[in-house]
């Protein structure tokens, strides 16, 4: 292994022997039934149903078994045969379960019947459908429609994602904010900003292609495995792999894949990363003008020398504005400024740089290591200068590539899950449902929470998900939660957010994708958007947990009969009763997209819905892609100060967003436990710290307010001085809400400043 890449801390690779051991361990907790063999068999494949898990596409000539490690841990926790049935809330006090970890919740199992909140008892109580509908709807008539929030998660499909937002756009607002507020809402904003494009750029054949990949903050070991396929096969034909990340993230230096009997029988390690840069947190605005520095000398030289340009001048005049105004602030930056701001050597940059210089296409790849910042948008655009510079998007084998971190986060907004008025076509609303659609904006997560705190916000429907575990300031989030008239959350296993009643309060138990969706016209198919902008089909054979469930489209279209006035062109039975006619109205409301949609649903790879800026069509204010002259080379909205840390929010191996499967990150070393702080040696040396001792994690945000996590471990770890780690959602209780990307409102979770008090 090259020298310039760092020592992991994990117990090897990823992949490998570690993959299908921790799939094991997931397989002894959850007991799944034997068919649970043919459901991996199925997932991700045409006709098969697709993972809950990523975004990650699914390719046309696919592996015998196309699911991942994560993908497998999703499947198995949903056909575990664990049952949270309404005895288990006999038995136990919400009071109690608020007293459980995450894990502890999560081991409850599938829930059976919808539940009702008991204030007397202090307990759910079982209730039928027909009453849960009624109560909803009596409850969300009276209040002010502005009080109201329909939340989302990534997990529900394109159909029950489309009729919620009609739901909510009826019933009078567009309060639909969604999961993408917390990660990748950066993207749709920054990089639409400066392409025109909400999403990434590469289609599949790309990643067959590309000389080179960049990664940024994104760790595919843990969050998106099915990506180390295509980056061995990479390797294999002599592409080079640049990785910055605070964190040595073990998907990105070595993957022994599980799929080859040579490579599982000979240990036989593919190395990653050609060259792994640890720029430290809020960093990387430094790191990727440092590159684009190596760009413009070896241009500037070629120019003097009367040699071919190393930019690519006649992509940048034909399609590019601000290119001079970048470049004259380049020229001028300092490499002790970069070098002071990245924590990185002006070496170590220049290999890098010299590895994109000679890659003739390249794949900048990001993750929430850059979009969850106080300049989130300002890094994307940086990515967007480094590859504008050489003509990197809008050809084969180059792009930009966000990898999302859940199944349909990305086709939700494709399909009007989405705040800002000006994304919905109201026009084709209008046409087909006979109503005035509201036309003023809706509220973001962020926005949200300051509603709830302020008593505001009277009632949050949530279409999956674990919103109160999952946002900054969770103490007072649970008091806000707690205050509201009506609480309603749709969901498939017992969380947090459940734990924190409102006046009017009710867990909504619905089918997982794995299951038979049956309804009057028979077996249902739902279908998801990958990060690429294909659309696949997702059809389920297990047998429902319950027969008490309901689907997540029919448990919308059960609300909205309760609640909405009667209007003959809203025909909720029908649609609840066939899918195939709400993807006929997608369609017609969206039919640049979803052309042909219901023939091509189970296309092998799915269908491609397009995307403009991978035409070189630029949907930007300029009708050009725009480079960008950042106004600071941090992505922090706050200075450095002694005991001041940047504080990481990460994820396990053993967890899927909120989701704990157990307490093993074998990638990082840790086991049994996440209660810890993870900080350089010579950080926890020069803070008078031992590795091994307890302390409290204290907020440093400036606004007055205490926030603290206490009860944290010092573990030794390779990361940058200065940079330190704890888990994520435990952690968020030290975010302040007000900590957001400038542009997008995405919390700033890779990198709070905080101090460390013993």
């Amino acid at each position: 292994m090259a020298d310039t890449i760092p020592n992991p801390e994990s117990e090897g690779p990823s992949g490998g022997w570690g993959s299908v051991k921790s799939i094991a361990r997931i397989y002894g907790d959850t007991r799944p039934p034997a068919a649970v063999v043919e459901t991996l068999a199925r997932q991700n494949k045409p006709g098969g149903f697709m993972c809950v898990a990523c975004a990650w596409p699914k390719p046309v000539n696919y592996h015998p078994f196309e699911f991942c490690e994560n993908g497998a841990k999703a499947t198995l926790s949903d056909l575990t045969s664990a049952r949270c049935t309404p005895d288990f809330f006999h038995d136990h006090s919400v009071e109690e379960l608020r007293t459980w970890k995450d894990y502890d919740l999560e081991q409850t199992g599938r829930l059976t019947h919808p539940l009702r909140y008991d204030a007397g008892t202090d307990r759910y109580v079982e209730v039928t459908w027909e009453e849960a509908f009624e109560k909803i709807g009596v409850t969300l008539k009276v209040l002010p429609r502005e009080s109201v929030v329909f939340y989302s998660s990534g997990h529900a499909g394109l159909e029950a994602s489309y009729l919620y937002a009609l739901l909510a756009r009826v019933y009078g607002n567009n309060n639909l904010p969604q999961s993408s507020n917390m990660c990748h809402e950066t993207t749709s904003v920054g990089l639409n900003k400066v392409i025109g494009s909400p999403v990434g750029t590469i289609v599949w054949d790309d990643l067959e292609k590309a000389d080179a990949f960049f990664f940024f903050g994104q760790n595919p070991g843990s969050n998106s495995p099915r990506f180390l396929h295509p980056l061995q096969e990479a390797k294999k034909r002599g592409a080079r792999i640049v990785t910055f990340n605070p964190v040595v993230e073990q998907g990105l230096v070595s993957f022994v894949n599980p799929q080859s009997p040579v490579d599982m029988l000979t240990g036989h390690e593919t190395q990653i990363s050609d060259e792994y840069l640890q720029v430290q947190a809020g960093g990387d605005i430094a790191g990727i003008l440092g590159l684009c520095k190596v760009v413009v000398e070896a241009d500037d030289k070629a120019v003097a020398a009367g040699a071919a340009r190393v930019i690519d001048v006649d992509f940048i005049n034909e399609h590019t504005t601000g290119l001079e105004t970048f470049i004259s602030l380049v020229r001028q930056t300092s490499w002790a400024e970069i070098e002071r701001e990245s924590g990185l050597t002006e070496p170590a940059i220049r290999r890098a740089g010299e590895i994109y210089i000679a890659s003739e296409r390249v794949i900048g790849v990001y993750g929430m290591g850059l979009t969850q910042h106080s300049q989130g948008a300002l890094n994307v655009a940086m990515v967007v200068n480094l590859l504008l510079l050489r003509g990197n998007i809008g050809r084969e084998g180059a792009g930009c590539c966000p990898v999302r971190g859940h199944s349909n986060v990305q086709g939700q907004r494709t399909v009007g899950i989405a705040e800002k008025t000006k994304l919905i076509p109201m026009d084709k609303l209008k046409q087909l449902f006979d109503f005035d659609p509201p036309m003023k904006d809706g509220t973001t997560i962020v926005d949200a929470v300051k509603g709830l705190m302020a008593g505001e916000i009277k009632a949050f429907i949530s279409l999956g998900g674990n919103l109160v575990r999952a946002v900054p300031e969770q103490k007072e989030m649970e008091r806000a939660w707690a205050a509201q008239e009506l609480t309603v959350v749709v969901s498939t296993k017992l969380n947090r957010s459940h734990l924190f009643p409102a006046k009017n309060a009710y867990i909504l138990p619905c089918l997982s994708r794995t299951e038979d969706d049956t309804q009057a016209t028979g077996s249902q198919a739902v279908s998801t958007e990958d990060s690429f902008s294909h659309i696949s089909g997702s059809i389920g054979k297990r047998t429902p947990a319950s027969k008490h469930l309901k689907s997540e489209l029919a448990i919308v279209t059960g609300i909205a009969k309760a609640t909405l006035e009667h209007n003959p062109k809203l025909k909720w039975d029908e649609w609840e009763g066939d899918y195939s006619l709400v993807r006929q109205l997608i369609e017609f409301t969206y039919p640049k997209d979803f052309k042909h949609y219901n023939d091509r649903l189970f296309q092998p790879g799915g269908f491609y819905r397009g995307n403009d800026a991978h035409e070189r069509l630029w949907n930007t204010e300029e009708k050009k892609a725009v480079f960008t002259t950042p106004k600071q080379l941090n992505a922090l909205s706050f200075a450095d100060a002694d005991g001041r840390f940047r504080l990481i929010t990460m994820r396990s191996n053993d967890q899927f967003n909120t989701t704990i499967y157990g307490y093993s990150d074998r990638f990082r070393g840790i086991e049994g436990t996440r209660d810890v702080v993870l900080m350089s040696k010579s950080d926890i040396d020069a803070n008078g710290l031992v590795e091994g001792q307890v302390v409290k994690l204290v907020s440093d945000f400036g606004d007055g307010l205490r926030r603290e996590l206490g009860g944290l471990t010092v573990r030794a770890h390779n990361l940058p001085n200065g940079t330190i780690c704890a888990y994520y959602p435990e952690a968020n209780v030290l975010n302040a809400i007000d900590h957001h990307d400038e542009l997008s409102k995405t919390p700033a979770s890779k990198a709070i400043p905080v101090r460390i008090e013993v």
